[in-house]
């Protein structure tokens, strides 16, 4: 889902749609994580779950080399703060093609269906960053694709928040283009028309209830317990399916009310907020995909619907601007574990099938002297410290930490940045604070993890991981 976003998908077909053919699970797969699982074995994950398809947020070269021969299909993408230079140039686009998309399909055989050209660039919150460079940017890389001779195989689209439309009358039928990009959006939609590709679009129920108490919790789900909604003969009784038609009736409402539809993102989170939870991402997600597996669709576009869960595994290092729940997208753990019971239709078992041949360090964790004293004036800059640099999303109000003890928080705090830096006994020196247990300090919900095995997949990794290294020790450094 770039900011809101974020923010990998599962696109669950119904029966309908695979006896016409059209087939597949699809998961966007993102890669900011501390400690990434190689790419090799999310491909099997990938597989042993049934997905067939994977949506991207960059061109990683290892990540696609993985999928060649999979036989998944591949949305790759293209990162927002790379949109100027592909705007700008001509040259800088036909390359970009040539070693991210043609190089892979013809040496690697990977499965390049879709280019995502950005990730939500027209989010408010950005201010109108990228106002300027999206079109030129899908333009260029679209006519990279034709000079490349893929045009045919390989579609342009732009994955796009749900704040690029709206209804003024609170209803689908009001929908239209957001205001202030309405001649923007216009242009971009006709060139989508006009090359084939897809209006592709994430939509959240989860953030309109983290940004609005009020907001009614049912109709966030699929259940049918929340008092529906009247549009001039049309019910909708979620949130999902009303989203949806307000930009249906916004494309119709301009001319294009045959463009294809992709949700590029649809999920819930499972930590970091009191209503990111297993019960509830459960909850939803199964609800999801129970309601479109009919390929019965929504009131304004009935038929199978094409869309995305997201996400596929947790990333640890993500940014947490938008709330803490960004990093718990994952139907995965960021190890590859399942969260929760999720039937996807695709395996024997009906259950989610974990990642296979997953190493760990040793079962010893980071926690705070029994001896310590929680009025010692070095427990807050040690906290925040290791809070800065790992992930400390679990602990707070209503989340999966959320009962712990102060003296549980600091050390959840200490084995998050101990575990990040690879059970390093230097990352476990927090003075006169802190010390190695193998005894677990797990306590009910709340998990305290062992790492796996660092995998270094290319040189910036392993840069990374050396300053958190050189950063403990300036640490050290300042404190004493």
């Amino acid at each position: 889902m770039a900011s809101f976003s974020v923010y990998a998908s599962i696109k669950f077909l119904s029966l309908c749609a695979m006896i016409c053919g059209v087939s597949g699970l699809g998961a966007n797969w993102g890669t900011q994580a501390s400690h990434p699982l190689p790419p090799e074995t999310v491909v099997n994950l990938l597989r042993d779950n049934g997905f067939q398809k994977a949506k991207l947020f960059d061109a990683d070269y290892g990540t696609l080399r993985a999928l060649g021969k999979s036989g998944i299909e591949v949305m790759v993408g293209i990162p927002n703060d790379m949109l100027a230079s592909l705007a700008s140039s001509m040259k800088t686009a036909e390359k970009w093609v040539s070693q991210n998309v043609s190089q892979h399909i013809r040496k690697n055989n990977v499965n390049i269906r879709y280019v995502a050209v950005g990730n939500e660039p027209f989010l408010e919150t950005y201010n109108g960053s990228f106002l300027r460079t999206t079109f030129p940017a899908l333009r260029n890389v679209q006519a990279a694709l034709i000079k490349a001779g893929l045009s045919n195989q390989v579609k342009v689209t732009v994955p796009l928040n749900a704040d690029v439309y709206e209804s003024a009358s609170g209803v689908p039928s009001g929908g239209d283009f957001r205001a202030d990009i309405h001649d923007l959006m216009l242009a971009i939609v006709k060139f989508l028309s006009d090359n084939g590709g897809p209006f592709t679009v994430n939509i959240y129920p989860f953030i309109s209830l983290y940004i609005d108490s009020n907001f009614p919790v049912e109709y966030a789900f699929f259940d049918g317990n929340s008092s529906p909604i009247n549009d001039g003969g049309a019910t909708y009784y979620n949130m999902f399916d009303a989203n949806h038609d307000t930009l249906v009736r916004a494309l119709q409402k301009n001319g294009y009310g045959n463009l294809p539809i992709i949700i590029g993102e649809i999920g819930w989170p499972t930590d970091g907020d009191r209503n990111a939870n297993n019960e509830y991402a459960r909850r939803f997600n199964q609800g999801f995909m129970s309601h479109i597996s009919g390929g019965k669709g929504t009131p304004m576009r009935p038929g199978p619907i094409d869309a995305y869960l997201f996400s596929l595994i947790d990333e640890d290092a993500k940014s947490v601007d938008p709330g803490n729940f960004e990093r718990h997208w994952g139907i995965f753990t960021y190890d590859g574990r399942p969260k929760y019971q999720l039937n996807l239709g695709t395996t024997n078992s009906g259950s989610l099938v974990p990642a296979r041949s997953v190493h760990y360090l040793q079962k010893k964790w980071c926690v705070m002297k029994p001896s310590a004293r929680l009025d010692d004036p070095q427990v807050a800059p040690s906290v925040s410290y290791a809070c800065g640099l790992a992930d400390c999303t679990s602990l707070g109000y209503g989340t999966s930490c959320g009962n712990l003890d102060a003296r549980g928080n600091i050390s959840y705090a200490f084995n998050s940045y101990y575990q990040k830096n690879n059970q390093l006994d230097t990352a476990c020196k927090f003075p006169n604070l802190s010390m190695i247990t193998k005894a677990d300090p797990s306590v009910g919900s709340c998990i305290f993890q062992i790492t796996m095995e660092p995998y270094y997949g290319g040189a910036e990794r392993r840069i990374g991981s050396l300053r958190l290294v050189v950063g403990l020790f300036l640490f050290v450094l300042i404190i004493l």
